[in-house]
């Protein structure tokens, strides 16, 4: 039998559509909880899918600083998060828990 080569998932590559995203992105808010980090982590992803340089420039943020803010292990302002999601065209839409 021959060798079989795996790769790492990444939720980015298969973020293609607006539909996708917004998809992925409520769901994600949905399983996270109380998680920071996770909702920050999947609007990184988000981000990689339509091209960080693009999505920095949208925010007004240096790229660095946005792939370390949305890694998951950053911790951004919830200032960084609403320029994010503005620049990305999501918004937060609250309903009763």
């Amino acid at each position: 039998m021959g060798t079989i080569k795996l790769r790492q998932w990444d939720s980015a590559e298969h973020l293609q559509t607006g539909a996708d995203i917004v998809a992925y992105f409520d769901a994600c808010l949905e399983e996270a909880g109380d998680d920071p980090a996770f909702i920050a982590h999947a609007l990184g992803n988000i981000a990689r899918a339509r091209g960080m340089s693009q999505v920095a420039r949208d925010a007004g943020l240096a790229r660095e600083s946005l792939y370390k803010a949305l890694s998951g292990e950053g911790n951004p302002e919830f200032g960084t998060i609403l320029k994010v999601m503005k620049a990305l065209g999501l918004r937060l839409h609250a309903t009763a828990a």
